[in-house]
C-alpha cells in the first residue's frame, strides 16, 4: 500500500467519527449548550395565600405561647396513658425476697468474722551460704581477659592500625 492510500483511509475514518460525534451531540445535547429553564412557579389564588398566612400566624403564636382563645380551635387533649403498675401483693413478695437475700449476706459476713483466720507459716530465711556464693562471683577484669587470650588481642590491634 502506498502512503497516499493510507492517508485517504485515515481521512475517511476521521470523517466517519466526526459524523458519529455530531449525531451523539444532537441526541444529548441542546440542553447542555442552552441554559436550563427554571420550573414554572405554582400559581396560588389570593384566598389560598391568605389561608396559608393565617395558618403560619397560628403556628408562630403557638410557639410563642400567646394563642388567642377565639382564633384557635380548642384541641382535644388525649387521655394520659395509664401507667403500668404492680399490685401491692407483688411489691410485698419482691421486698420479702430482697430482705431474705440481704439477711443471707449479713449472716455470711458474721460467720466470716467469727472464724479465726489461719496462721500463715513463716517462710524459712534464705541460707547465708547461698547468699555468700552469689556475692563472691564477680566479673573478670579486662587485664585478666587479655592475659588469658593474648593472640586475639594482638590480632585485633593489628587490624585497627591505620594503613
Amino acid at each position: 500500500m502506498s502512503i497516499a492510500t493510507l492517508i485517504s483511509a485515515i481521512d475517511a475514518e476521521i470523517a466517519k467519527l466526526h459524523q458519529a460525534r455530531a449525531l451523539l451531540a444532537d441526541s444529548q445535547g441542546r440542553t447542555t449548550t442552552a441554559p436550563a429553564k427554571k420550573p414554572a412557579r405554582r400559581k396560588l389564588s389570593a384566598a389560598a395565600r391568605a389561608r396559608m398566612a393565617e395558618a403560619q400566624r397560628k403556628r408562630w403564636a403557638a410557639t410563642k405561647g400567646s394563642v388567642k382563645a377565639a382564633a384557635a380551635k380548642p384541641e382535644k387533649k388525649a387521655a394520659p396513658a395509664k401507667k403500668r403498675g404492680m399490685s401491692a401483693e407483688a411489691k410485698k413478695r419482691i421486698a420479702d425476697a430482697q430482705k431474705k437475700r440481704w439477711a443471707a449476706i449479713r449472716a455470711a459476713k458474721e460467720a466470716a468474722k467469727k472464724v479465726p483466720a489461719k496462721k500463715v507459716a513463716k517462710k524459712a530465711p534464705v541460707k547465708k551460704a547461698a547468699a555468700a556464693k552469689k556475692t563472691t562471683v564477680k566479673k573478670a577484669s579486662a587485664t585478666t581477659v587479655k592475659e588469658a587470650v593474648p593472640e586475639k588481642a594482638a590480632v585485633a590491634s593489628t587490624e585497627t592500625a591505620p594503613s
